[in-house]
């Protein structure tokens, strides 16, 4: 663990880690003070003695008494075994104990460690989404979203719901909480809290790419008026969010300016989620639906259009630095049969072709399944 925390605390961050803003962070502040300490009651006295043994035995100390035929100590034994031991458990309870307790999908039973939360107390919903290289927040009640801005009142609990839009990133608060990871077509959570007014830094903590270095965001800890104020700006001066915009900010970009939409489209964010914000793309959860009911049997390959989710980039022409065929500039394999998802080879145009029928070896559905068609797909809805 001091091998793991060396690199954390040596950073910009290290200050804010050790003296965060939201009691979470300071729950997991405390945590990484005591386990620090219980691992020192052991290396501390090693290196003394260390020290001690080699100065007190040392050839030219002739008034060391030198015993080679002393083997064993039963008392000696005991210190050396019992008091790791005790240490060992010690920790072990005390992670066991931090592991439950500040669970980032356990919502929170305080404010602070002198306030229990209120039992009426309502919590602000937060869906966040990594894009490339940007971070973008959704306010479902407030109806609004931005980017690279991340506001919550003080004393009030947040309850934040994560994903990406492309590769895996880490959304990462030190002075609220500990970092999540966000993935693509998954939802991860976060419940935290900040106690006191102030802007604190955002970041992703997860290498996503050439823009990583530049993927940061301000939070801003705002009393609960100041809060509604600055809702109320963003609804006055902000533009609506669809999904044809949506699409265009989900293009790969760096250093993006602060956005405020005063308003949002109905289920993006879930679109986001499920991989489908593109009209006529299938769902996650559709997909998952046909899966439940045993798989869409031979009409399974009607779909196979609808589920090229990473050919999106490559089509549209703005495909993130660094990936593979065609931005690679590396000449695709030479066989008969190309990677899915690429252009058909010039000499032999009939390659990854549409079939006439489905393969051989597709639409087996489960025994019992129902019969019938697929599931009717929902993503149908087009841009207005």
């Amino acid at each position: 663990m001091a091998a793991l925390l060396l690199p954390i605390l040596l950073s910009g961050c290290g200050t804010v880690l050790m003296n965060p803003s939201g009691d979470v962070a300071i729950q997991q502040r405390n945590l990484i003070i005591m386990s620090t300490v219980l691992m020192l009651l052991i290396i501390v006295p090693v290196i003394v003695l260390t020290l001690v043994f080699a100065r007190r035995y040392r050839a030219d100390n002739k008034d060391a008494v030198y015993d080679p035929d002393w083997h064993h100590s039963t008392q000696l034994e005991v210190v050396i075994w019992s008091a790791p031991l005790a240490i060992i458990i010690a920790l072990g309870a005390i992670t066991w104990l931090a592991t439950h307790t500040l669970d980032p999908y356990r919502p929170l039973t305080r404010l602070d460690a002198s306030r229990p939360l209120p039992p009426d107390v309502k919590h602000l919903d937060i869906q966040v989404v990594a894009l490339d290289w940007k971070w973008l927040f959704f306010y479902p009640e407030q109806g609004i979203a931005t980017v690279n801005e991340l506001v919550a009142p003080v004393d009030v609990p947040v309850s934040f719901k994560i994903t990406s839009a492309t590769v895996m990133n880490s959304f990462f608060i030190p002075a609220l909480a500990g970092q999540v990871y966000a993935m693509a077509g998954m939802q991860t959570q976060l419940h935290a809290v900040i106690n006191r007014e102030g802007v604190y830094n955002g970041f992703s903590a997860n290498y996503s790419g050439a823009g990583f270095s530049r993927m940061n965001f301000a939070f801003h800890g705002m009393s609960q008026q100041g809060f509604d104020q600055w809702v109320a700006k963003v609804k006055e001066g902000g533009k609506p969010l669809d999904r044809a915009g949506y699409l265009e900010l989900e293009k790969p970009s760096e250093r993006t300016p602060v956005q405020h939409f005063a308003s949002v489209e109905n289920g993006l964010y879930d679109a986001v989620l499920n991989m489908c914000v593109t009209p006529g793309k299938m769902c996650m959860s559709e997909m998952h639906h046909i899966d439940a009911m045993g798989g869409a049997g031979l009409e399974s390959h009607g779909n196979r259009e609808r589920l090229q989710y990473d050919n999106l980039r490559m089509q549209e022409g703005h495909e993130a630095p660094g990936a593979t065929y065609p931005a690679s500039g590396r000449a695709p394999r030479d066989n008969d049969v190309q990677p899915e998802g690429m252009s058909p080879k010039s000499n032999a145009p009939e390659t990854n072709q549409p079939q006439p029928g489905p393969d051989a070896h597709q639409g087996h559905a489960m025994p019992n399944a129902p019969d019938g068609s697929a599931p009717a797909q929902l993503n149908n809805k087009t841009n207005e």
